[in-house]
């Protein structure tokens, strides 16, 4: 009897090591499958997701995400020949609209200079308005346009974030003393050096400055920390939190901003992310704060 005992007793401890191992295997596997798939995910290759496990379960698992994974490869693929079709034509069509408009403004100079009634002059006017504001929004969709597809390095040379600003600021003087905006700026003693290419923070930086003269009601609050922080907040009874979180968004614009095609801020944005820095608005009594923080990184 406890020969049979015993024997019983080493075969439950042997079934219950081979499940303990089989466990193990499984287990070693499902990690195997995660770990390649999320490796997949992050690097271009075609090379698909092997386990060493020879569990058919399993191997039917990595099979099936094999599948899923090529699936998804080709979709990923599908979008980026795409959008970047999309981004080409923006800039040839924006590009092609800028040789008809400086022809139109160059007969428009030419005309001016002839003799016109009153009634003729008007309409000229007119038609000028209307070509120089086309002109401004092709120019901008152009720009943005080449932003997109560039892969131009945003990094650079050391600079102080403190003298590009105040250039900024005093190249649109005359826009902001147009808007009835005069500034009050606050910026320490201390240089904030990062390493940026000054055109690309020179370009969020007037974009900032042209949105406030848009969109505020005639004040304007430009403050830069020491860390890196830059706020430019005004006062905006016409937005609301809603407008606010979609400032960000490409052609979105607010009822009153006509002459825009909502370009600016998210192009201060797209420069922002490349400097590895981060861009964001709110709305708070009645105010508008868009903050921009650019990280100190080694110089």
């Amino acid at each position: 009897m406890e020969v049979w005992l015993w024997a019983a007793f080493v075969i439950i401890a042997v079934i219950f090591t081979a499940l303990i191992v089989k466990i193990r295997l499984l287990q070693k596997a499902a990690d195997e499958i995660g770990e390649a798939f999320a490796d997949r995910l992050m690097t271009d290759t075609n090379t698909l997701i092997d386990i060493s496990c020879r569990d058919r379960h399993m191997r039917k698992l990595a099979d099936t995400v094999n599948v899923q994974l090529r699936t998804f490869r080709e979709k990923r693929r599908r979008f980026e020949f795409g959008d970047m079709e999309i981004k080409n034509a923006v800039t040839n069509i924006s590009h092609d609209l800028r040789t008809p408009l400086t022809a139109i403004c160059g007969y428009l100079d030419l005309l001016e200079q002839e003799d016109h009634t009153v009634a003729a002059r008007r309409y000229m006017n007119i038609i000028r308005g209307r070509a120089s504001m086309l002109a401004n929004l092709t120019e901008e969709l152009f720009r943005y346009s080449l932003i997109l597809v560039s892969e131009e390095d945003v990094s650079g040379e050391p600079l102080s974030v403190n003298a590009v600003l105040e250039d900024c600021i005093a190249e649109c003087y005359t826009l902001l003393k147009e808007a009835g905006i005069t500034p009050v700026i606050r910026m320490p003693d201390k240089k904030v050096m990062r390493g940026i290419a000054r055109s690309a923070l020179a370009r969020v930086f007037s974009n900032l400055l042209n949105n406030a003269v848009k969109y505020s009601d005639g004040d304007l609050e430009i403050t830069l920390s020491e860390s890196g922080a830059i706020v430019f907040s005004n006062k905006a009874s016409g937005l609301d939190e809603i407008q606010t979180g979609r400032l960000f968004d490409r052609f979105y614009t607010v009822e009153g901003a006509r002459q825009s095609t909502g370009l600016g801020l998210s192009i201060a944005r797209n420069l922002v992310e490349r400097m590895n820095g981060s861009i964001s608005a709110e709305y708070e009594g009645g105010r508008l704060s868009i903050c921009i923080l650019l990280p100190e990184h080694d110089l």
